[in-house]
Formats: structure tokens, sequence, C-alpha cells
């Protein structure tokens, strides 16, 4: 059953982005959360995201924010490039 909420979250963008060196992963669930894992550590942060075409805003359960944008199906955000399944789009 779809939901307005659901409908909001519906993006291109959901789905595990990866650092080329695996090093840092956001997973962008549907439902308007993410996970971020760094090296080892599973769950290091999580929080609600919010994706307008193709710039996200993220706001940590701690009270943290930043943001990112989607250019060329990869993801910039604080510095760092994230590709998504940590595969580099093929040029």
């Amino acid at each position: 059953m779809n939901t307005a909420s659901d409908a909001h979250h519906s993006h291109p963008y959901a789905g595990m982005w990866i650092t080329e060196d695996g090093h840092v992963r956001h997973e962008l669930l549907p439902n308007g959360r993410y996970v971020e894992a760094r090296g080892s550590r599973e769950g290091a942060y999580k929080g609600r995201y919010e994706v307008t075409g193709d710039h996200i805003e993220y706001w940590d359960d701690t009270g943290f924010t930043a943001d990112g944008d989607f250019i060329d199906d990869v993801l910039h955000h604080g510095g760092m490039i994230l590709y998504r399944d940590g595969q580099k789009p093929l040029r």
C-alpha cells in the first residue's frame, strides 16, 4: 500500500552509496531514513533525509545536519564522492 509519505520519499536515489575505498557507506532507505557506516563501524550515523530534485539534506539523530548533490548519478557529500553500490558510472 502506498501512502502520501511513501510517495514523498520515493526517488531514484534510494539505495546504497559507497566511497571508492569502501570506507563510507550511506544507505538511503525508501522511508526517508538513512544509515551511514564508516569502516567496520556499522550504523555509525543514523537519521532522516529529504531529496529535492538532485539535492539531499541530512538530519542526523544527534542534531548534526549536512547536505549533498547528485551529479551524473554520483553523490557529492561533505567532500566525499559516493557511488551507487560502490560502482563508478561508465563514461
